[in-house]
């Protein structure tokens, strides 16, 4: 199902696969991600006046709102970028450029509609490199050689070199693209990666992309090398798959259309936003290289133009996702300029221990199933009980109350410190055609130690 035809109650509902509760920010989000659509679907000149409605979510650490905005931007087949508001401080009031967010996006562009283009050429290019496989295996006669068989050949009338070489090169050609020489050796010609190392020295004033954007032309500049390689034919398949399509695409068009992909349908998510929120009464320290951080982002986010390598990209219709925990300050600390930006303002809820047991069991890439395909893989079978899953939830939920709230990332921990000494096992001591099944008691016996023990549970959980 692509964008086009989800309604926001479908969005919803695929988001439900994967994400537990939070119905407002789900709701919120799948307005947004529909009005896109609408957007490009209104005839009269309006349309370039419609922008998008800004979200910011509220709520602690690991109750979801990463993995909501991830999963939006895969829906919608958009280009998707995170970023951490905290990262622009890092270095006190030099930071890292916040016009960097938009090139990352414009990249992620590049190659979602490089992707594309690859699928469309891909049998052209496939047999374009089938074809060169064929051309170093049986070498095909030559003008040179097939004039001095033109000469035998008024000796001896029953020559017929050119015929043979071709019905050989027909056999090897269906073997080729069958797979059955995969696993021999032939040597090709591989481009060598130019790498001009430029660097700055002091601290120059040379923006990111125009850095980028040097390194690019003078590696262009610089001569092309080629190296001869020993592969297999199935691994010079894919190098040479790469260096046709690479050919066959228009890298021009691919620019114009993410550029176009990127300022219609981008998503940019700006993590931790509440780190660069502060108390506006002080004078000087941090707090002034947080308002800064703010001014800078509020015309991107307003919507202004970003040079890129790619091209000149607006950002006026990018969608912005920002988020942040705010324990410590709350959104009205930020700059009202930048509050305005975004409208849409939703709390996430804490999860409960009812929320842990539906996490365990429920979305389709839950942490049981991955560890259930992670050791199916060694023959292995694995199952849990319910009850063991209720175990581990409680546990989940009590140390995230007792020491410090992070959300369904607690069960990642308490389920590789359950699970560490059968994994540790598998082969030697739990061979291939076993069966593990996970009990309550084992949770127990494993993890009570640790939960009842506070030194241990903050040091290990």
């Amino acid at each position: 199902m692509t964008n086009n035809s989800m309604t926001p109650q479908d969005i919803v509902k695929s988001l439900d696969k994967y994400i537990i509760g939070q119905k407002d920010a789900k709701r919120n989000v799948a307005i947004a991600l529909r009005n896109r659509w609408r957007r490009m679907n209104v005839d009269s000149d309006i349309k370039n006046e419609i922008i998008p409605n800004n979200i910011l979510m509220i709520g602690s650490t690991g109750v979801g709102k990463t993995e909501i905005a991830r999963r939006l931007a895969k829906m919608a087949d958009a280009p998707f970028t995170k970023v951490e508001a905290s990262k622009f401080t890092e270095v006190g009031y030099v930071g890292r450029d916040v016009e960097s967010m938009v090139r990352d996006l414009v990249e992620q562009a590049v190659n979602l509609v490089k992707t594309l283009k690859k699928e469309e050429i891909k049998f052209k290019a496939e047999e374009s490199v089938n074809k060169i496989i064929l051309d170093i295996l049986i070498p095909p006669i030559n003008k040179t050689q097939s004039n001095i068989n033109l000469s035998l050949e008024k000796k001896n009338p029953n020559s017929n070199d050119q015929e043979v070489n071709e019905e050989t090169r027909k056999k090897f050609f269906e073997k080729i693209v069958n797979g059955d020489l995969d696993d021999r050796k032939i040597d090709i010609m591989v481009q060598k990666p130019s790498n001009p190392g430029i660097g700055m020295i002091g601290g120059g004033m040379i923006d990111e992309s125009s850095m980028i954007g040097l390194q690019d032309m003078i590696s262009n500049m610089m001569p092309k090398r080629n190296k001869k390689r020993k592969v297999t034919i199935a691994e010079a398949k894919k190098i040479l798959l790469e260096i046709e399509v690479s050919k066959l695409i228009d890298m021009d068009e691919v620019k114009e259309e993410a550029i176009k992909k990127a300022e219609n349908t981008g998503i940019i998510f700006i993590d931790e936003i509440d780190k660069i929120s502060g108390n506006s009464n002080k004078g000087s320290g941090p707090d002034v290289s947080r308002e800064g951080v703010q001014r800078d982002l509020l015309p991107i986010v307003e919507g202004t133009s970003v040079t890129t390598k790619h091209g000149v990209i607006n950002t006026d219709h990018i969608l912005f996702i920002a988020a942040g925990a705010f324990h410590l300050s709350k959104p009205s600390d930020l700059i009202p300029e930048l509050q305005g930006r975004f409208p849409i303002r939703v709390e996430l809820d804490n999860l409960t221990k009812e929320d842990f047991l539906k996490i365990l069991k429920e979305p389709k890439n839950s942490l049981t199933k991955q560890y259930k395909a992670l050791i199916n893989s060694e023959n292995v079978e694995i199952t849990f009980n319910d009850d063991a899953l209720e175990e581990i939830a409680d546990k989940a939920f009590q140390v995230n109350s007792e020491i410090e709230n992070i959300g369904a990332r607690r069960l990642h921990t308490v389920m590789s410190k359950l699970l560490n000494q059968i994994l540790y096992d598998i082969p030697e001591k739990i061979g291939p055609n076993s069966k593990i099944v996970i009990t309550k008691k084992m949770v127990e016996e494993k993890l009570n130690s640790l939960t009842e023990n506070k030194d241990l549970s903050e040091y290990i959980l």
